[in-house]
């Protein structure tokens, strides 16, 4: 497994686990995206999640809006 790969599937795993986490599914997080501005969708959602390869904006927008007070590093 090429290096990119295995990161881009730790950044899919850790994101799925925090959505778990803390219950809220793709169509929320869409939902909540909005109210702060950033129109996604449940399918744009699903489609950079599943790829594992989402920017960092959306990475860390994501995390704000679940509710994520931190990320650690060592967690991903």
């Amino acid at each position: 497994m090429e290096a990119k790969d295995e990161w881009a599937g730790r950044a899919k795993r850790f994101m799925k686990a925090e959505l778990k986490r803390h219950d809220v599914t793709y169509d929320e997080l869409a939902r909540r995206l909005t109210e702060m501005g950033i129109e996604e969708t449940e399918g744009s959602i699903t489609v950079k999640i599943n790829r594992g390869a989402f920017p960092t904006w959306f990475f860390l927008a994501s995390m704000r809006a679940i509710g994520c007070p931190a990320v650690r590093v060592d967690d991903v």
